[in-house]
């Protein structure tokens, strides 16, 4: 009859160890997902570099960071019921910054592409971003992706745009900040760069550099962009509950046509 007990007790601290776990587990899980952290500190943390007209940019009258991208994350953090934080930083280190949970989030025309995929989970596509090469006006000899092998470009390395001239066979100058890489073609010491057409129009209109033009689109190149975040920590679920609102409500139309003058947001 003892020995029957025993088993009873034991069968029941067993089963009483497991629900435990179970909950345990539960529990850590609902205290590990990130939008519930966010929200209960109140902050959104976001990188982004803040040099990337008209995405991320100071405003040189007030020298406030504003832009595209700036107006859709603080959007979407307002109906998040937080406040959004930017922490500034060169392109080559934001991703790193990402990973060191130094934020939470990159708002700097991050293109969706199969490696990203493979690290990082993904808002819904806010934007599109299309490629285009930018050569001295003078150029006549580089009209597409092929014609960058073995010619000097400069480029961010870990954008999509160092990738795509690397594959070109391009000889990479390191240079992620596009006035600067612009500024580069223009004095001749580099014979081209690749970026998104809707900055290096931004910088025409702004610099009138007349020495600059843009040589070529990057054909089928239109990345989607969204905004990365951690791996399983369900911050992209609640950015694309807020990104569909403000897609449905017109918000997201009227930011774009305050930067670009047309509609170019998905």
């Amino acid at each position: 009859m003892k020995k029957f007990l025993f088993a009873v007790l034991i069968a029941v601290l067993a089963l009483s160890l497991a629900a435990c776990g179970s909950q345990s587990a539960g529990s850590s899980k609902s205290g590990n997902n990130l939008t519930d952290q966010i929200k209960k500190k109140g902050v959104l943390k976001v990188g982004t570099e803040g040099t990337y007209a008209p995405y991320t940019y100071h405003d040189p009258k007030t020298d406030q960071l504003v832009g595209y991208d700036v107006d859709v994350i603080r959007e979407v953090g307002k109906r998040m019921g937080v406040k959004v934080q930017f922490k500034e930083s060169n392109w080559d280190s934001l991703f790193a910054g990402l990973n060191a949970k130094r934020f939470d989030t990159i708002a700097n025309v991050v293109g969706v592409t199969p490696d990203r995929e493979k690290k990082y989970d993904f808002s819904r596509v806010y934007s599109s971003s299309q490629s285009v090469i930018v050569t001295r006006t003078s150029n006549n000899q580089i009209k597409s992706l092929k014609d960058l092998k073995g010619v000097k470009v400069a480029q961010g390395l870990s954008s999509n745009f160092g990738e795509m001239t690397r594959k070109a066979g391009a000889d990479i100058i390191g240079q992620d900040d596009l006035s600067k890489a612009l500024k580069l073609v223009s004095q001749g010491r580099v014979e081209a760069t690749v970026n998104d057409q809707g900055a290096v129009l931004q910088y025409f209109k702004q610099t009138g550099d007349k020495n600059l033009k843009i040589a070529a689109l990057v054909p089928s190149n239109a990345a989607g962009i969204a905004f990365p975040v951690l791996k399983d920590s369900g911050l992209d679920k609640a950015f694309t509950k807020q990104l569909e609102a403000m897609k449905k409500d017109g918000t997201l139309t009227k930011i774009s046509k305050k930067y670009f003058g047309k509609d170019i947001s998905k």
